[in-house]
């Protein structure tokens, strides 16, 4: 069983790369078996879930962490994601973590926010390739 402060390492360590544009780092603490779902994105690979990072970094000002909570293995962070003037959105965010026992590596997160701010941006976007 992964413990509670090996679990708080692990996501922790995560959340920090993630929001430094560390995808590799981020990458590392993922295990083989993943899954991610999210209301724009589902993905089964340790990397397929980070391939849009650099743009969504590109356009957020700071992340403000409101609560984290850790278990044997898993954990919950909410947070706010403030995005630059031009952009204009503060995104209240929930993202579930899933550990798996023996190697304490991330095996499922869910990301869960209103999408219907983001709708305008990512049909400007265009499709995703």
């Amino acid at each position: 069983m992964t413990t509670g402060s090996a679990v708080r390492d692990t996501v922790k360590a995560y959340y920090d790369a993630r929001f430094a544009g560390d995808v590799a780092a981020a990458a590392a603490l993922i295990g083989q078996d993943f899954v991610f779902r999210s209301p724009f994105i589902t993905s089964d690979s340790p990397e397929g879930h980070l391939d849009g990072l650099e743009g969504l970094l590109g356009i957020v000002s700071h992340v403000d962490l409101i609560s984290e909570l850790y278990g044997e293995d898993d954990a919950t962070l909410v947070y706010d994601i403030h995005t630059v003037p031009a952009v204009g959105i503060t995104q209240r965010t929930a993202e579930h973590f899933r550990l798996r026992d023996g190697d304490g590596r991330i095996s499922a997160i869910t990301l869960i926010f209103d999408s219907a701010p983001w709708q305008a941006i990512m049909a400007a976007a265009g499709p995703a390739r």
